[in-house]
């Protein structure tokens, strides 16, 4: 199958990068953060989640972070909303597109969201058919899509069987997440095509890799050649994994941008503008961006400025 020309980057950095982030985040760079990206070229930025902040602290200014983002008008902004009352509150702050997640694991689903899987999918149900009715856009998520913390290795079926539930239900697009980063690129291919051969149209279809193991931009190339051409990753590589500890968590989004120029794909983002916005972000957390593109390039103007 041919690359596609052109893919689709969704930076998940304002929530899924900072969400775990143990110091608060100021509101205003937060708001900031999401501005760059949006000058960067990013067409979808998910900017915040609707959760109990009992549980997830720094998302507490989800509404005011959402009110006060200066909207582009061919940007998305998504939310998480995990539940009715995360829903409501999303539309009450002006939310246009919600995203609900669930897993491919039976074990990850209880110990993250404290259900099964077949019960996940029936608490989704009310939220699509409620932002339906409020002209809402809703993306659904599946976690654990090539290994599990708890389970070890997921099977493709599996991801099938909750991809295919998520999109029949009404999510317009399913995001695939390696959530322990543990895939390698021919697993990344038969999951893909497993979902595909349930019904989610491949242009419905998103990758969601986190580098952990390093194999992040080999499974974004596994699944490019598979027809993929949506994919989520974080700005500077924000966001850890819980699941190992010290190991990188999201892919970096300069370095998928990198990949995507060296294969003449256009994903519609200025590289220089957004390392520029990962070093900020980065020097607002008191750290080094973990993107190595962003590193080489940011090393490469210093060495030039010599």
């Amino acid at each position: 199958m041919a690359l596609p020309s052109k893919v689709r980057i969704v930076d998940v950095g304002p929530r899924d990068g900072l969400q775990n982030e143990k110091q608060p985040v100021p509101t205003a760079t937060k708001i900031e953060l999401i501005r760059r990206l949006g000058a960067a070229g990013l067409k979808t930025i998910e900017a915040t989640a609707f959760v109990s902040p009992k549980w997830v602290p720094q998302m507490a200014d989800n509404a005011e972070v959402l009110k006060a983002i200066e909207k582009l008008p061919d940007v998305a902004y998504p939310v998480l909303t995990p539940n009715m009352k995360g829903f409501e509150a999303a539309l009450a702050a002006g939310a246009k597109e919600v995203a609900v997640f669930g897993a491919a694991s039976e074990a990850f689903s209880q110990k993250n969201i404290n259900c099964s899987i077949a019960e996940s999918l029936e608490r989704f149900r009310p939220i699509v058919e409620a932002a339906k009715a409020a002209d809402v856009r809703v993306r659904g998520y599946v976690s654990c899509v090539l290994g599990c913390p708890y389970d070890g290795r997921v099977l493709p079926s599996a991801v099938a069987d909750v991809a295919q539930a998520l999109f029949e239900m009404g999510c317009y697009e399913v995001s695939l997440g390696d959530t322990i980063g543990s895939g390698t690129p021919e697993a990344v291919k038969d999951m893909v095509d497993a979902v595909a051969k349930r019904g989610v149209p491949l242009k419905k279809i998103a990758g969601h890799f986190h580098d952990t193991y390093g194999m992040a931009a080999a499974n974004i190339y596994a699944a490019l050649q598979n027809g993929v051409s949506v994919f989520d990753s974080s700005v500077a590589g924000l966001g850890g994994c819980p699941y190992a500890a010290g190991a990188s968590g999201n892919v970096a989004t300069e370095d998928v941008v990198w990949l995507l120029n060296g294969l003449g794909i256009d994903s519609g983002i200025d590289l220089d503008a957004l390392v520029d916005t990962g070093a900020w972000i980065s020097r607002e957390l008191g750290r080094e961006p973990v993107s190595r593109v962003a590193r080489a390039i940011l090393a490469k103007r210093a060495a030039a400025c010599a």
